[in-house]
């Protein structure tokens, strides 16, 4: 099949992007490379999909004619694309034109199509709100910029399917973790600091969150589970993440001991809409996809050290 993968260039869609590859499928990356971070590092992600025979077109899903660049003949779109985080240089309208505006171009985009691809919108566990802990039944919460934009986007992909113009799925992702995570996400900034003896930020009262902390090849796994099974997932949420719970000063202490380091602590005042808590409920997925994330916390940092000391050192 051919498939269609936005945000190609970050951190969990090049690795769903080269995963489509390895199982057989067409795919084509589109990122529009949003100087949110430092676009070398999503240089390095294109390389890797490169290597992988992936281009990434540069494309900006808000702005430019999506029925001249964007291909026609398309199975599915896994859309990834969005303004990442809670972040305070953020405006709303970051957020709003990243998460909403871009995404009903694209699903407009998509039922203009003579052939319907599949829509899978990836979402987030901030839908629920400052807990996260709740089956896809619960009415959402949502507490952030990101959170409510998250929803709004996920409405509008399942809208389609409720007006049977497109048929789509929505998952929900908890905490993910693992090699090429944002720099400004927990661990490689936690990496970060333990080798080049920098003090790490901890916002206050954030050691004792508890997290679904989940390595990206496991939400990967859940993510391509979806192909093939598009009369079950069709108008469905799914959350897709471990049920473990780990708290962020676990987390911490696993870092420093895969480094053999400690980690200086600088703390930061208390950061508006993070949650405190996220357990994956994945009844419904484990039922449906036959969903079963098996990587322990250890394993998966160490192979994120791995990645890290060789990106960067």
């Amino acid at each position: 099949m051919k498939i269609l993968v936005t945000g190609a260039a970050g951190f969990i869609g090049s690795h769903t992007a080269e995963r489509l590859k390895i199982i057989g499928h067409d795919v084509i990356g589109v990122d529009n490379f949003s100087p949110y971070y430092d676009l070398k590092l999503k240089q390095l992600n294109v390389k890797s999909l490169a290597d992988n025979d992936i281009d990434v077109l540069k494309i900006d899903l808000r702005t430019d004619d999506l029925s001249e660049k964007l291909p026609k003949d398309i199975d599915y779109i896994f859309h990834f694309s969005a303004h990442p985080g809670i972040s305070n240089t953020s405006t709303f309208e970051d957020y709003f034109s990243n998460n909403i505006i871009a995404t009903q171009r694209l699903l407009e985009f998509a039922e203009s199509l003579t052939k319907k691809p599949f829509f899978v919108n990836i979402a987030t566990s901030s839908i629920y709100g400052l807990e996260a802990t709740f089956p896809e039944s619960v009415p959402p919460k949502p507490a952030s910029w990101y959170g409510v934009t998250k929803l709004a986007a996920e409405q509008l992909a399942l809208a389609k399917s409720r007006e049977e113009k497109l048929q789509a799925t929505s998952l929900r992702l908890f905490s993910v973790y693992g090699p090429r995570e944002r720099p400004d996400k927990l661990y490689t900034r936690l990496i970060d600091c333990g080798l080049n003896n920098k003090p790490f930020p901890l916002f206050e009262g954030s050691e004792k969150h508890l997290r679904s902390f989940t390595y990206v090849q496991d939400i990967v796994d859940g993510i391509v589970s979806v192909i093939g099974k598009e009369e079950v997932c069709n108008g469905e949420i799914f959350n897709l993440g471990t049920e473990t719970e780990s708290t962020t000063a676990e987390g911490i202490a696993t870092v420093e001991a895969i480094l053999e380091t400690k980690i200086a602590v600088e703390k930061k005042p208390l950061r508006a809409g993070d949650q405190s808590r996220t357990k994956a409920n994945i009844d419904k997925a484990r039922k449906l996809l036959g969903y079963n994330p098996k990587t322990k916390l250890r394993g998966g940092l160490e192979a994120q050290v791995y990645w890290f000391r060789k990106s960067f050192e």
